[in-house]
């Protein structure tokens, strides 16, 4: 397993980041078998893993926590991300210092930890100065409670002024971005990977597979029936085919498919293999819900795509183009970018 720089952090993490999106009622409720996917992707020198306090209320954070006692956390660099709405409470959520200082606790305790390796505001917060958010951070950095301190979907724009803000307030910075990125959905490549590598900073590729459109699932002919994870399987129109963005992301599918049956690896192999490959790009999350999806996953390591395959890729999905623009992932906090607010 290739390990990274974690942006400027001194940290060192795996190329592949076990993501726990998929452990508890989101996806596996089974905690047992949730456990030996955590070991299985540990023992194959995974030493990097996602999660956040909102996954299954929790649950995740809790299976984790049984997975890592008996000494395996030390081994381990933790990331968790919180600001998503978590419970009904108004102010369960975002970026305030009221809500941080409350969160980390909790995912603390789930954790059965004493300190978070890398502690991420889940998607901006346009009701929260940045000053306040930094600074919230920033204190529990001295106070021991976490070491480093990173953003998730956070637009190239507003990482600046995060940078700036914490240059001018005396503030810690953001070390790392977490977008979603992969081979349907690659409009991050236009500005926020530059910014991330001028910067420092280190980024942790989620949905690599673009919500199992990757998989090998989906292919001209068969029958588009959708994920089979809970969490995935509330947004089923992500998976309509007579939506006409559907309809072009699986006329895409199927050329990357049958682009990777040529190159004689299967596709979530090249998936991954692409979203490690952009030189801003620390780690791929991966988020396996079997046993059987976490093999497929680290079938990957070590898959190096030629020159030939990237050029056939961008014929297919152009650089910096998203096939669907709603896989950008855009309405978690920054509407402006969203078609009708562009607009009117």
């Amino acid at each position: 397993m290739e390990h990274r720089p974690l942006g400027r952090t001194g940290i060192t993490v795996s190329q592949l980041c076990l993501g726990g999106m998929m452990f508890g009622a989101f996806g596996n409720p089974d905690h047992d078998e949730s456990v030996q996917i955590i070991h299985k992707a540990l023992d194959a020198g995974i030493n990097f893993i996602d999660t956040a306090d909102g996954y299954s209320g929790g649950e995740s954070e809790e299976i984790l926590g049984e997975a890592l006692a008996g000494g395996r956390r030390d081994d381990v660099v933790l990331a968790v991300k919180f600001g998503v709405s978590f419970g009904g409470d108004p102010n369960h959520r975002g970026g305030s210092r009221r809500w941080i200082t409350q969160a980390v606790e909790g995912s603390l305790r789930r954790l059965r930890t004493d300190w978070i390796d890398l502690y991420q505001l889940g998607a901006p917060d346009p009701g929260t100065d940045i000053d306040e958010t930094l600074g919230a951070l920033t204190d529990l950095v001295q106070a021991g409670k976490i070491r480093s301190f990173g953003a998730s979907k956070v637009p190239a724009s507003q990482i600046v002024e995060a940078q700036w803000t914490a240059d001018r307030r005396g503030h810690g910075r953001f070390r790392t971005e977490q977008p979603p990125y992969s081979m349907l959905a690659r409009a991050i490549e236009y500005d926020l990977l530059p910014t991330c590598l001028r910067h420092g900073m280190g980024v942790l590729a989620y949905s690599p597979l673009a919500g199992g459109w990757l998989s090998g699932r989906y292919r001209k002919g068969k029958e588009v029936i959708g994920p089979g994870s809970p969490a995935r399987a509330r947004n089923a129109a992500a998976y309509d085919a007579a939506n006409p963005a559907n309809a072009a992301k699986l006329d895409a599918v199927d050329a990357l498919g049958a682009l990777a049956d040529q190159a004689g690896i299967t596709l979530i192999q090249m998936a991954i293999a692409f979203a490690v490959r952009h030189p801003a790009v620390t780690s791929a999350i991966i988020g396996p819900r079997t046993t059987e999806h976490i093999d497929s996953y680290l079938a990957a390591d070590g898959i190096t795509l030629s020159s030939h395959v990237l050029d056939r890729i961008d014929e297919i999905v152009p650089p910096a183009a998203t096939i669907n623009v709603s896989d950008n992932y855009w309405q978690f906090g920054t509407r402006a970018l969203d078609a009708t607010s562009r607009r009117r």
